[in-house]
């Protein structure tokens, strides 16, 4: 059993739900089984902007768990902000805990990321190891046995001179190669601890962003304020990978995607990679992908946060 000493910490989970309830429903089914020994915790399902608003289940209100609802969709950097700051300020948390609602966990993840934070307390974002929801493997070539075993995310690493992020071992069935490893360039807000104290010393997501690469910004602000970004890779967790946002590939992922990486590497890449940012954005405003020109536009015009994507 996982053991620490220390006074009784408090998490809050931040769960954002948009038009996605059977998601948000099967993800507090998960959870809960989760083993709560060692620390409180409160769930906030933040319903941002929605057509018909959530509603907690007979089962549901037995957990400690409430709806903060949003009348706008505030996308993923402001629904969680939202979460954030409300958690924050009425239970005075120790962690928030983001958590995609198209995910369900191991019932010991959370107990696993509070016993990996205490033992490495340089870290400030923690990660889990997180694999492809049965059935919700990119590709088919895998043996019945081993779906459910897929990695999705064992870590991520930043390639700086290609502005390109990536996912550690992703699609590669779980052998363990990826166990050895603490620490990562970059957490994934798909589900991510997060100490207080790194939050009020760096601010929250920023909502320029929207969705995507916000989690790898915040990641690069937090390593320059001097915390680590760690990877539990005891704790498990399993995803069904952008459900709600129309899955990878679509026009909206291809929009955010493009238009969020100019941006990033605007903000923090090296004179070098502010160059190589510059060069790409130019060829984007010939692409004959009009998502791909569209977000290089919008970029030059600083036409950020959330847009209208056709």
């Amino acid at each position: 059993m996982v053991r620490y000493n220390q006074v009784m910490d408090h998490v809050s989970f931040i769960i954002v739900n948009y038009n996605t309830d059977t998601e948000t429903h099967q993800c507090l089914t998960s959870l809960r089984q989760i083993h709560s020994s060692g620390f409180k915790h409160q769930i906030v399902i933040v319903d941002n902007g929605s057509r018909e608003t959530f509603a907690l289940t007979k089962k549901e209100l037995e957990l400690p768990v409430e709806v903060v609802r949003s009348e706008s969709n505030l996308g993923f950097t402001g629904g969680n902000n939202l979460g954030i700051t409300y958690a924050l300020d009425k239970y005075q948390s120790d962690y928030v805990l983001l958590l995609n609602n198209d995910t369900y966990v191991n019932p010991t993840f959370l107990r696993e990321m509070c016993s990996f934070s205490h033992k490495h307390p340089q870290y400030g974002l923690i990660c889990p190891k997180i694999y492809f929801a049965r059935g919700y493997e990119y590709h088919q070539i895998y043996r019945p046995s081993d779906r459910g075993n897929v990695l999705w995310y064992g870590g991520g690493s930043i390639d700086w001179p290609n502005l390109l992020c990536f996912h550690r071992a992703v699609d590669e069935v779980d052998r363990g190669q990826v166990d050895s490893q603490l620490t990562s360039d970059f957490a994934t807000g798909c589900c991510v601890l997060i100490k207080r104290e790194v939050l009020e010393k760096i601010g929250l997501f920023d909502e320029r962003y929207f969705l995507y690469l916000e989690d790898v910004d915040l990641s690069v602000r937090a390593e320059a304020a001097g915390y680590g970004i760690g990877f539990a890779s005891q704790a498990k967790v399993w995803h069904k990978n952008a459900g709600s946002s129309g899955g990878a590939g679509s026009t909206l992922h291809q929009y955010y995607q493009t238009r969020n990486r100019l941006l990033f590497g605007l903000m923090h890449g090296s004179w070098r990679n502010k160059i190589t940012t510059v060069s790409y954005l130019v060829r984007l405003l010939f692409s004959s992908l009009k998502a791909e020109k569209t977000a290089a536009i919008d970029l030059l015009l600083l036409r950020l946060g959330k847009r209208v994507v056709i």
